[in-house]
């Protein structure tokens, strides 16, 4: 065995213009494997960081109210009975007994109690439809990271302060500190003063997004208890699926995963992640190919010499032995090299977590870049590549291989 490692690295030695070419090719494979191991499971991340990341894993929303209907017997005419704003509007009453229960549970970071509707922000003569979320002060950022968010003022939530998104801003010339007013959809005004300006790097929440005080959301709204919404983190998105359930049976409370409003994320991610492992397995594919036609050549060139070494009692086992050790050392070679080249190049490259909202670049993640799997499975692979020559090479017949 050692013998024949001896012949194999004499063999790559030989012609070292042809094996630094070759080493150079499966590196080449090897590279392009880890960019995009890289760049696909940052941009994953990122993706997920970006949207799910910033959302609650599991949601509990109050379920809206009809109004009542009455059809007499005698007509086909439908009636309806006026209700107040704050009798229509759906509201979640025990949440607060509840919160307890749910952050004892394992994987919960944290929980949301929130007041949503819709409402109108006015600036002079401006009038913008905006979205009006109440957060309980203190937990602003627990479900989006607003305080990560925020570019001027602070993310902490006071009676009289409201956060207004970047966008909005500057389309309506709003400054810190300047007083708006902020009137819900039932008529219910507010005087309130921007304390804080944020950019999350996507359209919708910074042009039509506010956020206030859960106690300034109950005067808006006309609701002196309860709140519209529990939102719930989780240290593993992924659970959400298998602890909505749980947290359902525990509370009597609707609980919904993150995943069933979020069906076509996860469908595109999961079309990325297929297209990545397409990619690299073509990346392999170029490995096998190029190790498996130079060492036919290999074979070829050297008839003679395996001629000779059959004809000296060598046996086929051996001269197997001897080709698959040069691919051995081809796809260790070339790995550590391709291996070594993608760390030193995705260094170059800003991290995934650097990326601000508004940043332009690739959010590569080095730590996913697979260099010992690149490794192995190019070695393997160079391996598996030298075995069609090795028969080849191993079948040859001494006395004719001498002769030519």
């Amino acid at each position: 065995m050692l013998y024949a490692l001896k012949i194999a690295t004499r063999y790559l030695t030989a012609s070292k213009a042809q094996t630094a070419l070759l080493v150079f090719g499966v590196g080449i494979g090897v590279f392009i494997f880890i960019f995009m191991s890289a760049l696909i499971g940052g941009l994953a991340e990122f993706i997920m960081l970006r949207t799910a990341g910033d959302m609650a894993h599991i949601t509990i929303q109050a379920e809206t109210v009809d109004p009542a209907l009455l059809e007499p017997s005698t007509t086909r005419t439908i009636l309806f009975v006026p209700q107040s704003t704050s009798q229509s509007t759906a509201i979640l009453k025990d949440t607060a007994a509840f919160i307890p229960l749910i952050e004892a549970l394992p994987g919960v970071t944290g929980t949301s109690q929130q007041i949503n509707g819709s409402g109108f922000l006015m600036h002079g003569a401006q009038v913008t439809q905006m979205s009006i979320n109440g957060l309980e002060p203190g937990r602003e950022s627990v479900i989006a990271n607003l305080a990560g968010y925020i570019t001027e003022g602070t993310a902490n939530l006071g009676a009289g302060g409201v956060l207004v998104g970047k966008t909005l801003a500057e389309d309506s010339d709003l400054t810190l500190g300047e007083t708006v007013r902020l009137q819900s959809a039932g008529g219910i005004d507010a005087a309130l003063t921007i304390t804080g300006i944020y950019e999350m790097g996507s359209g919708g929440p910074d042009s039509r997004q506010a956020y206030v005080s859960l106690a300034t959301a109950r005067t808006l709204f006309a609701l002196p208890q309860g709140v519209t919404r529990l939102e719930i983190k989780l240290t593993d998105l992924y659970a959400a699926d298998a602890l909505a359930p749980r947290i359902k049976a525990l509370t009597g409370l609707d609980a919904k995963s993150w995943t069933e409003q979020a069906a076509q994320l996860l469908e595109a991610l999961q079309a990325q992640a297929q297209t990545g492992y397409i990619l690299k397995a073509f990346a392999l594919m170029t490995i096998i190919i190029g190790v498996a036609s130079a060492l036919l050549l290999s074979t070829y060139r050297r008839r003679p010499e395996i001629g000779i070494m059959r004809a000296m009692g060598a046996g086929r086992w051996f001269v197997v032995v001897v080709f698959v050790s040069q691919g051995a050392l081809i796809g260790l070679m070339g790995g550590l090299f391709g291996a070594a080249t993608g760390y030193g190049v995705l260094l170059a490259f800003p991290s995934r977590d650097s990326l601000g909202p508004g940043q332009n670049g690739l959010p590569i993640d080095i730590a996913q870049g697979a260099y010992g799997l690149a490794i192995l499975l190019t070695t393997l692979g160079a391996i598996l590549a030298s075995i069609l020559p090795a028969r080849a090479a191993a079948r040859l017949d001494p006395v004719t291989a001498i002769g030519q």
